[in-house]
C-alpha cells in the first residue's frame, strides 16, 4: 500500500486518467446503460398522467382527488430525492442506483392490486420513494464518467430517453388501458425490476467517487478496466503532473458547503429552476389528457395526442446535447425556459379556446419542443456546479425542490381549473418557467469544459 501521500497523488491521478480519456463506445454503453433506467422512470411517471383518465371513469374520481393521486408520488419523491443523494455520496453511487429502482418497480407492480383510493396513494407514494432517489443519483452517476469537453453532449442525451419513456407509456396507454384495463398499465411499470441484473454486470461504480473516498486500490481497479476497454478502439493519451495538478478538491465535503459563500447561490439559484421548472413540466403535461378530454376530445384521441407531443420532446433533446459543448449550458437554459414560458401562454389560449385539431396539435408539439430543452441542459448542468464530495447531495436536494413543484402542480392545476378556466392555469405554468428563467440569467454561471 501506498503512503498516504502517495495515495492522494494517485488517487487525483485516476481523475485525471477518467478526463483524458477519448469519447468511446465505453462512454456511450454508459449512457445506454443509464438511459435504460431514465425511460424506465419516464415510463411510470408517464403511466399515471394516462391511467387517471381511466380511473375518473371507473372510480368515479374528483378533480381535486386526481390531484392528490398525482401528488402523491410526488410526496414520496421528495423523501426519495432527499435522502439519496446523501447516501450515494457516502455508499456510492451504484448501490443507491439499484435499490431505488427495485423499490419504485415492485411498488408499481403492487399499485396493479390497489383495492381503492387510499391503497392506491400509499403505494403511489413508495412507488416516488424510489423513483425520487434514483434520478439524481443516475445524473451524477453518468456525469463522472464522461470527459469534460464532451460531458455536454453524452450526459444532454441522456434525457433522450425520458422521452422515449413517455412514448412507451403513452403507447402502452393508447392499446393497453382501452383493451385490459388500467391495472395491467402498473404491470408494465413493474418489468425495470429485472433490470437490476444488467445494472450489476455492466454498470461499474464511479472511480472519481471511489477516489475522492480514499479507496485507491478500487479506483485503480475500474479505471483499469475500463482503459482496456477504451485502448481497443482508440489511442490513450498518457497523463502528466500537469493533468494531475489541474485535479482539486477531492476529499469528501460536509453537507454544509451547500450552504457556505462559496456555493450558497448556486444552491438558491438550482433550487428555484428545479421547484419552477418541474412546477411547469407537470403542470402543462400531468393534466394535459384530461384536459384534452375536457376540451371535448375522446380519452382514446386524446392519448394520441400527448403521444404526437413526446415525439416532439426528442429533437431539441438532441439539438441542446450537441449545442451545449459549443454555445454553453446557462445561455441555451435561459432561452429554453424563455420561450417555453411565451409557447405555454399562447397554447393555453388555444386549449380555452377550442381552436381546431391542427391548430392545437401544432401549438402543443412547439411547446413541447422547447419544455424538453430545460431538462436535457439542466440535468447535465446541476451536477457540474458541485464537487465531487457534495454533487449527489447538491443535485438529489436541487431534485427534492423539483419534487415539491412537481408535487403542488397537479394541485393547483385541479383546484384552479374551475375557477379561472385552462387559459388561467396555463398562465400560471408560463409563470413558473418565467421565474426560472430570471434566476438563471442572474445567478447561474456557465460550466461549459470545465473538470468536475
Amino acid at each position: 500500500m501506498a503512503t498516504g501521500i502517495d495515495t492522494v497523488y494517485e488517487s487525483k491521478k485516476i481523475i485525471a486518467r477518467l478526463d483524458n480519456l477519448p469519447l468511446s463506445r465505453f462512454h456511450y454503453k454508459m449512457l445506454f446503460v443509464n438511459g435504460l433506467a431514465w425511460a424506465f422512470d419516464a415510463f411510470d411517471v408517464g403511466i399515471v398522467t394516462f391511467i387517471v383518465t381511466a380511473l375518473t371513469k371507473d372510480w368515479g374520481l374528483t378533480a381535486g382527488q386526481i390531484g392528490v393521486l398525482l401528488s402523491s408520488g410526488m410526496v414520496g419523491m421528495i423523501v426519495g430525492a432527499f435522502f439519496s443523494g446523501p447516501l450515494a455520496d457516502k455508499y456510492g453511487r451504484k448501490a443507491v442506483f439499484k435499490w431505488t429502482l427495485l423499490m419504485f418497480s415492485l411498488f408499481s407492480l403492487l399499485c396493479a392490486f390497489a383495492w381503492d383510493f387510499t391503497s392506491l396513494i400509499i403505494f403511489r407514494f413508495l412507488v416516488g420513494v424510489g423513483l425520487g432517489g434514483e434520478t439524481p443519483v443516475v445524473t451524477s452517476l453518468l456525469g463522472e464518467f464522461i470527459p469534460a469537453q464532451n460531458r455536454g453532449k453524452v450526459q444532454g442525451l441522456l434525457n433522450c430517453f425520458w422521452a422515449v419513456g413517455w412514448i412507451a407509456a403513452t403507447a402502452v396507454s393508447y392499446y393497453v388501458i382501452p383493451a385490459v384495463g388500467w391495472r395491467w398499465a402498473f404491470v408494465a411499470g413493474a418489468l425495470p425490476a429485472l433490470y437490476i441484473w444488467v445494472i450489476r454486470l455492466h454498470l461499474p461504480e464511479s472511480p472519481r467517487w471511489l477516489a475522492s473516498q480514499g479507496r485507491y486500490e478500487e479506483a485503480k481497479s475500474i479505471m483499469n478496466d475500463i482503459e482496456s476497454v477504451v485502448n481497443k478502439t482508440h489511442k490513450l493519451v498518457p497523463v502528466t503532473d500537469e493533468d494531475v495538478k489541474k485535479v482539486v478538491d477531492i476529499n469528501p465535503r460536509p453537507i454544509g458547503d451547500l450552504f457556505k459563500k462559496k456555493y450558497l447561490k448556486t444552491t438558491v439559484m438550482l433550487w428555484i429552476l428545479w421547484f419552477m421548472g418541474m412546477f411547469g413540466y407537470y403542470g402543462l403535461f400531468a393534466w394535459m389528457p384530461t384536459l384534452l378530454v375536457k376540451a371535448g376530445h375522446s380519452m382514446v384521441k386524446s392519448f394520441q395526442y400527448v403521444l404526437f407531443l413526446q415525439l416532439a420532446y426528442i429533437p431539441n433533446q438532441i439539438l441542446s446535447a450537441y449545442l451545449m459543448d459549443k454555445v454553453g449550458r446557462k445561455k441555451l437554459l435561459v432561452g429554453n425556459l424563455f420561450f417555453s414560458a411565451v409557447a405555454t401562454v399562447v397554447f393555453g389560449i388555444a386549449l380555452g379556446n377550442q381552436l381546431s385539431t391542427s391548430e392545437v396539435l401544432i401549438l402543443g408539439l412547439l411547446t413541447s419542443f422547447f419544455v424538453s430543452g430545460i431538462w436535457g441542459i439542466t440535468y447535465t448542468y446541476t451536477p457540474e456546479l458541485y464537487p465531487t464530495g457534495i454533487r449527489a447531495t447538491g443535485t438529489s436536494w436541487a431534485s427534492t425542490c423539483s419534487r415539491f413543484g412537481s408535487m403542488s402542480a397537479p394541485l393547483v392545476i385541479g383546484y384552479s381549473l374551475n375557477l379561472i378556466g385552462v387559459v388561467g392555469v396555463y398562465g400560471i405554468v408560463a409563470v413558473a418557467f418565467g421565474l426560472a428563467c430570471v434566476a438563471v440569467l442572474t445567478m447561474g454561471i456557465e460550466t461549459k469544459g470545465k473538470t468536475l
